[in-house]
């Protein structure tokens, strides 16, 4: 009978006597503890570093793989001179096909089972730990440094900084993830060669339908009412006078509990299928827009007066159906102006109010064109310092830790919105909410967008908002909307 330490002789036997299992052999030595406890680390979430899951999952976990494959090439294809007869087909058939000798390979196939299962067991938990690796937030925001640490650093301070990337960019369903591994595929090839464009461009035209993500969470047709707005916004002047716009936004809904659509999300109600031409690569240039209603009427606004429209200009334009990001098309990627941005700052408290013309002088610092992040952070602290040492000597003596705060938030805004490395300046990416430098939503509410019965599509503030108070101190509705009146 065949013992089992034959079974063990015979199994390290075969593996000495072949150089390709001899190497396998060593390299799953040496690799399966190293493996077995980061992944367990990782799991734990003791390290944090993307790069250790890096490390784990797309080097160890396929070497470990090759490994094994080695030893068993090496057992069955890549003998020696002598061979490794109780491991060969020809004698597993042998003893398969004579009932007398079955015995004899039971505990062989005990073996083979138990390191297979072992095997199975690690392959599973490289696989599943892998696959949530790739998955993860600090997989997608800061493994590639250089490319995203733009868009981590927005997504950071986004109001979805607490949805996974994945949850967007990928959502459910076997087809989008496909694609979407494929496209990363891409990527990771552009960064590894140096060949990904500096800023990246937008917008993505690889994601899922925004519709199929965003209403995962939001469902349009049960928005109703209006919402209150308090823009907070600094004047560059020796006070940083702080004053307020109130609007109030009329969201009104898609639908409501059979009610006609209304207000802003009137967009995208089921009985509206808008469809605009657009001429270039960031939609912004839109040359015809078509309302299309549940009865098949159709209503087509163009910008030479109901004439044919442009035609999109080569492979940069295109006809598209409107959805949520052709109004959120920054709904978690926020890049602020240098105005939003050092407002927020100031309403915060990182920026001292208190600090005469402190808003106008960050403002000139900031709008600089500067090399990298280095210089620019430099710069601000050394030109502020400079400048409240020549006009506001005393004050700059005597609150010095006020005016190094200042500067910290002054850098913290600016650290938070250009990246000179990507070629991302305060105006490179435009957000479309809203009507910013003719942009958004003057976009298609321009009073040029013209039907050939001469109706329009209105530019009327009215439409969407109400102006409560514009750029007011202490506005009076507030202090009567508050009850301090």
């Amino acid at each position: 009978m065949t013992r089992f330490t034959d079974i063990i002789k015979a199994f390290v036997g075969g593996i000495a006597r072949s150089r390709v299992s001899l190497v396998g052999a060593i390299m799953a030595t040496v690799i399966f503890p190293v493996l077995l406890v980061s992944a367990v680390l990782d799991m734990q979430g003791v390290v944090a570093n993307p790069y250790f899951g890096f490390i784990i999952y797309m080097v160890l976990g396929p070497t470990f793989l090759l490994a094994l494959l080695l030893v068993f090439l090496g057992l069955f294809f890549f003998k020696g001179k002598e061979e490794v007869g109780i491991f060969t087909f020809e004698y597993l058939k042998e003893q398969f096909t004579a009932p007398d000798k079955f015995v004899r390979v039971r505990k062989l196939i005990m073996l083979s089972t138990g390191l297979t299962l072992l095997n199975i067991f690690i392959v599973l938990l490289i696989s599943y730990t892998g696959y949530h690796y790739t998955e993860s937030v600090a997989f997608c925001g800061q493994f590639c440094h250089t490319v995203m640490t733009p868009e981590y650093t927005a997504y950071q301070n986004s109001p979805h900084s607490r949805v996974k990337c994945v949850e967007c960019h990928i959502g459910p369903g076997a087809q989008w993830f496909a694609k979407s591994k494929i496209s990363g595929i891409r990527q990771l090839f552009a960064v590894a060669f140096n060949t990904y464009s500096r800023p990246i461009e937008t917008p993505v035209h690889g994601l899922r339908p925004a519709r199929e993500t965003c209403e995962e969470c939001h469902r349009p047709e049960l928005f109703h009412g209006d919402k209150l707005y308090v823009k907070d916004k600094y004047l560059p002047d020796e006070k940083n006078t702080h004053v307020q716009t109130v609007l109030l936004m009329k969201v009104g809904h898609g639908g409501y509990r059979g009610q006609q659509a209304q207000g802003i999300h009137w967009h995208v109600a089921p009985e509206n299928k808008i469809t605009y031409t657009h001429t270039d690569r960031a939609r912004q240039q839109i040359s015809e827009v078509v309302l299309e209603k549940l009865d098949g009427t159709k209503i087509v606004f163009t910008t030479n007066k109901g004439a044919e429209p442009a035609p999109p200009a080569g492979n940069e334009g295109g006809v598209r159906v409107m959805d949520c990001v052709d109004c959120h098309n920054r709904p978690t990627h926020v890049y602020l102006s240098a105005d939003e941005a050092l407002d927020q700052k100031l309403l915060s408290g990182k920026i001292s109010t208190a600090l005469p013309f402190i808003k106008q002088q960050a403002l000139a610092v900031v709008t600089k064109e500067y090399t990298s992040t280095a210089e620019a952070k430099n710069a601000i602290a050394t030109q502020l310092r400079a400048w409240y040492q020549e006009k506001y000597p005393a004050l700059y003596k005597n609150n010095i830790l006020m005016i190094e705060q200042a500067i910290s938030g002054v850098q913290q805004a600016y650290e938070e919105n250009v990246f000179p490395s990507m070629k991302i300046g305060w105006d490179t990416y435009p957000n479309f909410l809203g009507h910013k430098n003719d942009s958004g939503c003057f976009r298609c509410h321009d009073d040029n967008h013209t039907t050939k019965a001469g109706g329009t599509i209105s530019m009327d503030c009215d439409t969407c908002h109400v102006i409560l108070a514009e750029d007011e101190e202490a506005p009076e509705i507030l202090k009567l909307l508050r009850g301090k009146k």
